[in-house]
């Protein structure tokens, strides 16, 4: 599972991550990847998108994004494409995230946030295990998590 990679998304890999496709019923947890690298564009000056890399097919996509006004690292729209789910890539990829914000690219915070749908119980199981807990907010069917590295 070493083989488990991010590499940022440009030029030459965004139409993989417009291929990617979620599970039945995963699009009320997860934004479409187009969504999402439209958003990475936006906030270009705080934004990193990745592809989930498993050797050298894109398996998933994640974003990671820098709040300067709370200063702290957000992980925005993790996925892994319904064709690799169950397999690891997730917690490996998870590993991955963590180990790049650890170098602080953005900024010198030690936070790391992002939010999960309520029903999303493996994506809960997930955080849970790194250590994520809930804040106590919440937006409509959104929890939020944090962690201190």
């Amino acid at each position: 599972m070493n083989d488990i990679v991010l590499k940022k998304i440009d030029e030459s890999n965004f139409l993989e991550a417009f291929n990617l496709k979620l599970g039945q019923g995963q699009d009320e947890f997860v934004s479409n990847p187009v969504r999402s690298l439209a958003q990475a564009y936006v906030y270009y000056n705080q934004c990193t998108p990745f592809g989930i890399y498993f050797k050298d097919t894109m398996v998933g996509y994640v974003m990671i994004i820098y709040d300067y006004d709370l200063e702290e690292y957000d992980i925005w729209h993790m996925m892994i494409d319904e064709k690799y789910q169950h397999r690891g890539y997730g917690q490996k990829a998870m590993e991955k995230c963590l180990e790049y914000i650890k170098t602080k690219p953005f900024g010198a915070s030690n936070k790391v946030v992002l939010t999960c749908n309520r029903d999303n119980r493996t994506a809960m199981e997930l955080y849970r295990k790194f250590g994520f807990a809930e804040t106590g907010n919440e937006d409509e069917d959104e929890i939020e998590l944090a962690l201190e590295l």
